[in-house]
């Protein structure tokens, strides 16, 4: 998505928000903290974990092979699922959902997330700050 469909899309949330009985002289941001609600872009991003996870893991009806290649670089570092980036020629693949997850999986923290099971990977998605790939903060 575009940094201007990032915003578009955004703006909606922002709008309706500000209707609220009690939140039209919040600032957007307490607004969401009052509302315990995270940017549309950061659920956005937890989603397509999940799903990267369900795909990796074998959980849903997907074959890995046609979304991604596991990584054959392993580091210490890093957490033992890592996948292949695969590059694209042209900007109109770069927004769909192999090549913008895969960059995120990857430099997910080994000692923080939990891959034991789908539904300690979703809690442990919670502790980590993702502000280095979003655009709205």
């Amino acid at each position: 998505m575009s940094q201007c469909d990032i915003y578009s899309i955004e703006k909606v949330q922002k709008k309706f928000t500000k209707r609220l009985p009690g939140c039209n002289n919040l600032t957007y941001i307490e607004r969401r903290n009052k509302l315990n609600l995270t940017t549309l872009e950061l659920r956005r991003l937890y989603y397509d974990l999940v799903m990267c996870y369900k795909i990796v893991f074998n959980i849903v009806a997907f074959e890995f092979s046609e979304f991604f290649a596991r990584s054959t670089y392993l580091s210490t570092r890093c957490h033992p699922h890592k996948l292949h980036v695969n590059h694209t020629r042209t900007n109109i693949r770069y927004n769909y959902f192999a090549c913008r997850v895969v960059k995120v999986w990857n430099s997910l923290p080994a000692d923080i997330v939990d891959f034991s099971s789908l539904c300690c990977f979703r809690r442990s998605l919670r502790n980590i700050d993702f502000s280095e790939f979003l655009t709205v903060q």
